[in-house]
C-alpha cells in the first residue's frame, strides 16, 4: 500500500483526499485530513494508530458505513460519494464483507445457517464449491450444525469470518476482530485471514490496536490526527511496536 496510485496494480479499495468533519465550525473536529491511500487487491492490510487517530472513522468511510465531508472513497471502480442510498445498500451487501469485535450471529441458526444468511437474505444461493473452500479453510467443517452457544468464542469469529467470505465480496473489512478474544483464539483467527488472502485470493482491511495482529498483515498503516503518518512492508510485531514507539503512540 502506498499513499500514491501503482500503475501495475488492482485497487481493491481506495481513498483520494479524504476527509471527515465531525460537527460545525469553529468547533468542528477533523477525523480524517487529506487522506489519500491505494489498497491493493489480494492483500492483507492493517490500519494502526491511538484512540483518536482515525483508523476506525477512516474504514467506516471506506465500506460505505458512513460518507465523508470531502473527497471520495472508492470500492473497485465504483465512487461511494456518488451512489444514492439503495445502490450503496446493494454494493455493501454484495461486494463488501464485514468482521467485527462482537461477532453478531444470529443465535437461533446453525454456524452454516449464519454463514449463507447473506446471501439467503439476498435471495442467492451459494457457489458450493467455493463454499466448500471457504468451510475448510476456517477449520469448521465438523461445527456446521452447531449453534452460537455452543460454540467457543473462537469458533463463533471463525463463523463470522466464514460469513463474510462466504459471498466473495471484493473486499473485507475487520474492525478489532479479535477484540474479545484470547491469545490462542486470536492467532487461529488471525492466520484464517492471512490464509484467506493467500490461499483464496481475498482482500482484507483489519483496523487492530496490537502489534502482535498487525504482524499477520502484508502491510501495516499507521494513522495519527486523521493522517497516514507511516507504513511497513511485512510488518512483524517487534517492528511495529518500535514505529509506534517512534510515533508516540
Amino acid at each position: 500500500m502506498t499513499t500514491t496510485t501503482p500503475v501495475a496494480t488492482k485497487a481493491a479499495a481506495r481513498a483520494v483526499h479524504a476527509t471527515k468533519l465531525y460537527g460545525a465550525a469553529p468547533t468542528a473536529v477533523r477525523a480524517l485530513d487529506d487522506v489519500t491511500i491505494w489498497l491493493a487487491d489480494g492483500e492483507f492490510t492493517a490500519i494502526m494508530g491511538p484512540s483518536g487517530s482515525g483508523k476506525s472513522t477512516l474504514m467506516h468511510c471506506m465500506a460505505g458505513l458512513d460518507s465523508l465531508t470531502s473527497g471520495q472513497a472508492y470500492v473497485g471502480d465504483v465512487e461511494l460519494g456518488a451512489l444514492n442510498d439503495h445502490d450503496l445498500t446493494l454494493l455493501r451487501r454484495d461486494r463488501v464483507g464485514f468482521v467485527f469485535q462482537a461477532f453478531n450471529l444470529v443465535p437461533t441458526l446453525s454456524a452454516l445457517e449464519n454463514i449463507t444468511l447473506p446471501m439467503a437474505l439476498a435471495g442467492t444461493s451459494p457457489d458450493h464449491e467455493w463454499l466448500d473452500s471457504v468451510i475448510g479453510t476456517v477449520g469448521l467443517g465438523d461445527r456446521l450444525t452447531h449453534r452460537p452457544s455452543e460454540l467457543s468464542g473462537g469458533q463463533q469469529q471463525r463463523v463470522a469470518v466464514a460469513r463474510a467470505l462466504a459471498g466473495r465480496p471484493a473486499i473485507i473489512f475487520a474492525d478489532e476482530p479479535t477484540g474479545n478474544l484470547d491469545s490462542r483464539s486470536s492467532a487461529e483467527i488471525l492466520g484464517f485471514l492471512r490464509q484467506a488472502t493467500r490461499e483464496l485470493g481475498q482482500t482484507i482491511v483489519m483496523v487492530t490496536h496490537d502489534p502482535i495482529a498487525a504482524g499477520y498483515a502484508d502491510t501495516a498503516l499507521f494513522l495519527g490526527d486523521g493522517q497516514v503518518v507511516g507504513s511497513l512492508e511485512q510488518p512483524t510485531a517487534e517492528n511495529v511496536l518500535d514505529r509506534i514507539k517512534s510515533l508516540g503512540g
